[in-house]
Order: structure tokens, then sequence, then C-alpha cells
């Protein structure tokens, strides 16, 4: 599933009592790369786009699961509801699997290595920013999928406490990540929170067999949380284990990085242009978006969250459609999964703004591969599909992150981008 390694950088900013800022180096972890949705020979990757698509309709499935049974269906937004769970279809995906891929796979996994317990047990872990808890597979697992992950052993560390109740997700192949919950002191590149929530799986899904990470770490809000506990860097924060409750994210093929306790001012030029939340909904929604064809807004006045765990935007069909009726030569390619396509010697040129800058989408990023070889038509990055996260809601994920320096800000409630330097 993987084929190159890549960089990614966990740092933080530490600071003493009443004196500057202080940026200091993180570690950096070799990673190998994520497969793409583009096959070596250029071409897009249908099946794989597919389960991609499930996976991200019942996370989100799963955060307004939690939402109702935390804050209650008032925190909906316009239109949302609780969508069936999405099937992964039986797809034959086999000979696409077995090719390898080439260096325009662009797509890695935003992970690093976290250490839970004391003494200290350590995990390869997903940086999500839209889903809220942490967890890692159980020692007692002893399922297939569990075999190739490094394992938490509660009874191993002096400082876990076992908590009453049971963290369960369900997935489109039928299965589940479940286990009970824990508390235990969690160290994230020298940020360590004391008591933190987690759960330690003894259930794990087929669908991360072929994933090298161990587990997740959430960075949403508290709102969307299954174990309806604080999350880690919300915990930092309250702890003070951080200077800021702010962190950043610059997503590329090398030197990806998650900057604890403030931005890192050596990725990006100029200000960072921050948008209010809307913190109602548990996630890291931003209101009053833009999408533009060009130099001409194609729709405008609609709801983004930003998910670092999700590959390919998406929106409500009808905006999708409208969209892409500005594209020029674009046609619906995947009528049944919202997929379009455009002429791959003109792409479009792309854009979203929320009042200010226009932050542009690379037609490297906007690009999914061609429909097939030699169509001269090539998947855009955007797909109409109802994921049931609101009537004017889209999702943006890294296809769009990777072309800016993000920051999320729980101080001020609000995501800001900058240009990356």
């Amino acid at each position: 599933m993987f084929c190159k390694a890549s960089l990614i950088t966990v740092a933080l900013a530490l600071i003493a009592a009443a004196s500057p800022i202080e940026e200091r180096a993180g570690i950096r972890i070799p990673l190998t790369k994520r497969s793409s949705l583009t096959n070596a020979d250029g071409t897009f990757n249908r099946e794989k786009a597919i389960i991609s698509t499930a996976k991200t309709i019942n996370k989100h499935r799963a955060n307004l699961i939690n939402l109702e049974r935390n804050v209650g269906r008032q925190a909906f937004n316009e239109g949302a509801e609780i969508k069936p769970l999405a099937v992964i279809p039986n797809l034959n995906i086999t000979r696409r699997q077995s090719e390898s891929l080439t260096d325009e796979d662009e797509d890695t996994e935003w992970a690093g290595t976290i250490s839970i317990g004391t003494p200290s047990q350590q995990f390869l872990i997903d940086f999500d920013t839209g889903s809220s808890d942490l967890w890692v597979p159980n020692s007692s697992c002893r399922s297939s999928t569990c075999s190739s992950k490094r394992k938490y052993n509660p009874s191993s560390s002096s400082t876990s406490s076992k908590k009453s109740g049971t963290f369960s997700i369900e997935y489109g192949d039928g299965s589940t990540v479940s286990g009970p919950i824990y508390t235990d002191t969690v160290n994230v590149a020298g940020v360590t929170v004391k008591n933190q929530y987690l759960s330690a799986v003894t259930t794990l899904s087929s669908s991360f067999a072929d994933d090298p990470i161990d587990g997740l770490l959430g960075l949403a809000y508290p709102a969307i949380s299954n174990l309806n506990e604080s999350p880690f860097f919300n915990t930092a924060i309250t702890q003070r284990a951080v200077p800021q409750g702010v962190f950043g994210f610059k997503l590329a093929s090398s030197g990806s990085e998650l900057y604890l306790g403030g931005t890192d001012s050596k990725l990006y030029s100029g200000s960072i242009e921050f948008h209010d939340v809307d913190t109602s909904t548990g996630f890291w929604q931003i209101t009053g978006a833009q999408a533009y064809v060009g130099n001409k807004a194609a729709v405008s006045g609609f709801e983004t969250i930003i998910d670092s765990g999700t590959t390919i935007m998406y929106g409500p069909p009808s905006a999708v459609r409208t969209f892409y009726q500005r594209v020029s030569g674009s046609e619906l390619y995947d009528s049944e999964n919202g997929y379009y396509s455009f002429p791959c010697n003109s792409p479009p040129s792309v854009s979203f703004s929320w009042g200010g800058k226009k932050w542009a989408i690379s037609a490297a990023n906007f690009n999914l591969g061609e429909t097939e070889s030699g169509s001269g038509q090539c998947v855009g990055a955007l797909a109409g599909q109802d994921i049931g996260l609101g009537s004017n809601v889209w999702l943006l994920g890294d296809s769009f992150m990777k072309n800016v320096y993000t920051a999320f800000s729980f101080d001020d409630n609000a995501v800001g981008f900058a240009t990356l330097a």
C-alpha cells in the first residue's frame, strides 16, 4: 500500500514563563508514502477513490452520532443527517494495489510517533483534524489486522488507569474499531499531558491491515469525541503543556510538519489570514466561502470543514455540478460517486476564498489522474457527494491543504491560511 519514503516533522514550541516564544526543532520521522488515487500509468484509480469516499462518509457519520449524543441535534448544520452506513464495495483492486507507484504520488499519511504510558510505549499515529479521539491497538488484540501493529499494554504502565465505558466506531466493511477506555500519560514530541483519555482497541477494522499506522490522534473539538472527553491538544492547553492553543500544518510529499503550540514561521511567508470557526458543530468549520474557476466565483456563501484526514474535496452534488459548469470541457465521469473530469491539457484554475485572498489549488493537486489511458480527460479532486454534514457544507481535505500553510487556533476559534515559503 506504501511505496516511497518521505518525511514529516512533529515540531513543538515551548515557552518559559514571561519569556518570548522559542522555536525548537522537533523530531524528524521518515515515513513511507500512502498509495495515491493515481495509478503508476497516470490513470485515476476509481476503485480506491470509491473506498476512500466510503471511509470519509462513515467517519463523519460517526462524528454526527457523537455530536448528537454529546450536544444534541441542535448542533447539526442545516440539512445535516446521520447517513446509513456506507458499505465499502467488494471491488477487484488486486491488480491496482500490486502496481508500483510513481513520484507523482503526492498523498502522504500525516503521521508521526507518539508515546503512551510510563515507561513509554511508542506508536505511529495519524494526525486527523476531522476527528477528536486517540486510539491505539490493545495488547490483547489477536486479530490478523493487529498482528503488524505496535500494541498498548496498560498493565505495563504505572500511570495507566482503566475507565468505565467502551469506545466503538463502525466501518463499512462490516468490522469495527472498539475497545476499553483508559487514561494515561501521552507524549507528542516533548508535549506531555497526564491522564489523557484514550482507547486501547481490541478489535481493529480490516481496512487498516495494509496501513503502517498503529492508531489515530484527533485534533478537532471535544463535541465530536466518541469518548466525550478532552482530546489530546485540548488537554495540553488546559495543562499548559503548550505556550499557545494553536497548531500548524504543512502537508507535502516531503518536509511535512505538524507544529504544536504555535506556527512555524519558517514554513510560510507573510501573515496568516484567519477566519472564525463555528464551534457549535465540533468541526474546524469556517463560513462565507467562495469557489472560483479562473477569476469568477462559481459557487458562493457556503461553509467549509478543513479535514487533514481526507484526500478528496467534497461538496453538495448540486453545488459541485454548478462549479463544473464553469469548467470548460468538463464532463460527469461517474454519476453514482459524483466524480467529474476535465481536459488534461487545459486544467482549470481553481481557488477558494473566505473574503480575503484567493487560495489557489495547483493543477497537480486538482488532478487525480486520467479517466483511462489516452482519454485526454482527467478526474478533478472535487466530487459531488452528500456526506451528511449539511446542505451547504463542503469538506476540504489535503487536496486543498497541500497548497497552503494551515493554522488551527483553539485560542481564537479560528482557522488560518498562509502562503507556503
